[in-house]
């Protein structure tokens, strides 16, 4: 026999058995998520409740294990996951929201006579905190100094605020009563700010059972707006709870709740109900201190109302740009930003339909995943951060989403802002009987996994079915 032969023959061995023992770790593999989730399935906690796992081999694309992964499932903050992948595909890496600044009419010996006009794109960071070029001040001064550039000192007319890129409509169908009225339930419009929230602080009274009192609101109010106080003072272990409850374009709020006796203040961030009216207090103390001189300001649902058509700018003289969709969707996956996945969703109807609206938006993405293998059916969506409670999807849509995105020039950033669970990269999902994750792993032995797996309709707590679910997910470590 030559020696060439003996190396073919040894080669074919090593192979031969290289495979063996992958296929049988994959078989363990399979085997003991079963016997974990068998185990899981048993518990009284989840004796009524649905549960959904579906596992790939991330290379092979091999299934190592599918349970009712074709099931309808309410996902929560998971569905995240569909959102920012259609948007990287869609408006790419490096996209920006763009807000102007211009102006109808002339400007003459520093006197504009015409409107100005400021217009956005649904920029979700526009006075956000989150950096440092985006914060309300920044962004003011920066608005200030080019009107001041292009030679503007008075407004022979209006400072029109035109979020007409955006539905009127600012948050989606379903949104339940109770989520409105917290930050997270902040609605979207072509014109945002400080990303629609505030901070409300409350203190109990000196005696148990009279009305707490609110020793700050930041940022304040716009002054067409009321809230109303009806935190109770409790007693000195009752729980905190505050909520906050109004609806978009409501010219009013109410906080309900108690607050312990002798507590510390207790503090709760709020949706604000209509953002433009707090831009244009804040626009117009800028415009003033900077003795710029208008006859009023007029926000977007005005112009709507007077069906003025005259928001519209003969000449644009400052583009502001938001930090780019990889920073955005990092806020968006990573601390779970509702706003930034409404903000994107309209993005991407405004520029795949023309219409920024959640419906077009919706109606996009399913076809965009269809196209991709994904059934439309298996895609129920209402909105784009998954807060509905009726939204449903399946765990294949999930799993499938994540496998598509793993050979795209975008996938580092998409995969860093993925945060960190049962030191896993996964999204979490998290709402009233839901409980969700979604992502990848890379087992101890080398092995990649994306994965998917969501429980609804638990009995007990969060926390209880969270430790449940990771213990059948360890069995990928």
């Amino acid at each position: 026999m030559q020696i060439t032969d003996v190396i073919m023959r040894y080669t074919k061995l090593v192979f031969t058995l290289f495979l063996s023992i992958q296929v049988a770790m994959a078989q363990n593999v399979t085997e003991r998520i079963n016997v974990a989730l068998n185990k899981m399935l048993l518990e009284s906690s989840i004796k009524h409740a649905t549960v959904s796992l579906f596992v790939l081999n991330s290379k092979t694309n091999e299934v190592v294990f599918d349970y009712n992964s074709e099931v309808g499932m309410a996902p929560a903050s998971s569905q995240k996951i569909i959102t920012s992948i259609t948007a990287y595909e869609t408006l790419g890496n490096d996209f920006q929201f763009k807000t102007t600044l211009g102006y109808s009419g002339l400007i003459k010996n520093g006197t504009l006579n015409g409107n100005l006009i400021i217009s956005g794109s649904g920029d979700p960071t526009m006075a956000s905190w989150r950096y440092a070029t985006t914060k309300d001040t920044v962004i003011l001064n920066r608005w200030i100094e080019a009107i001041k550039q292009v030679g503007i000192t008075k407004i022979n007319g209006n400072v029109l605020l035109n979020s007409s890129a955006f539905s009127a409509q600012p948050v989606p169908g379903g949104w339940p009563w109770e989520d409105l009225g917290n930050y997270y339930g902040a609605g979207c419009w072509g014109l945002n700010w400080r990303e629609n929230q505030f901070d409300l602080t409350i203190v109990p009274s000196k005696k148990e059972g009279e009305q707490s009192s609110i020793s700050s609101v930041k940022p304040s109010l716009p002054l067409k707006f009321s809230l109303i106080n009806k935190v109770k003072t409790g007693k000195v272990n009752t729980d905190k709870e505050a909520y906050f409850y109004t609806a978009p374009y409501s010219s009013e709020g109410f906080v309900y709740g108690n607050i312990p006796l002798h507590s510390k203040p207790y503090t709760i961030t709020c949706a604000m109900p209509n953002p433009i009216n707090q831009l244009t207090d804040a626009l117009s103390l800028s415009l003033k201190n900077a003795n710029i001189r208008y006859d009023k300001i007029v926000n977007s649902i005005e112009l709507l109302q007077s069906n003025d058509t005259v928001a519209k700018a003969d000449s644009i003289f400052n583009t502001y740009l938001s930090p780019p969709l990889d920073s955005i969707n990092y806020w968006f996956l990573k601390k779970s930003v509702n706003l930034y996945g409404e903000a994107l969703l309209k993005s991407i109807a405004l520029s795949q339909a023309g219409e920024g609206t959640i419906e077009k938006g919706v109606h996009f993405v399913k076809q965009f995943w269809q196209d991709r293998g994904i059934e439309k059916s298996e895609l129920h969506m209402i909105d784009g951060s998954g807060l509905s409670p009726s939204n449903r999807i399946t765990t294949n849509a999930l799993v499938t989403a994540l496998q598509y995105s793993r050979n795209k020039p975008w996938f580092p950033s998409f995969y860093y802002a993925l945060p960190l669970f049962n030191n896993m990269k996964l999204k979490s999902g998290t709402m009233g009987g839901v409980k969700a994750f979604a992502g990848y792993h890379t087992s101890k032995a080398g092995t990649e996994y994306t994965v998917a797996m969501i429980v609804n309709d638990f009995d007990g707590t969060s926390a209880d079915v969270t430790q449940k679910m990771f213990q059948v997910l360890d069995e990928l470590k």
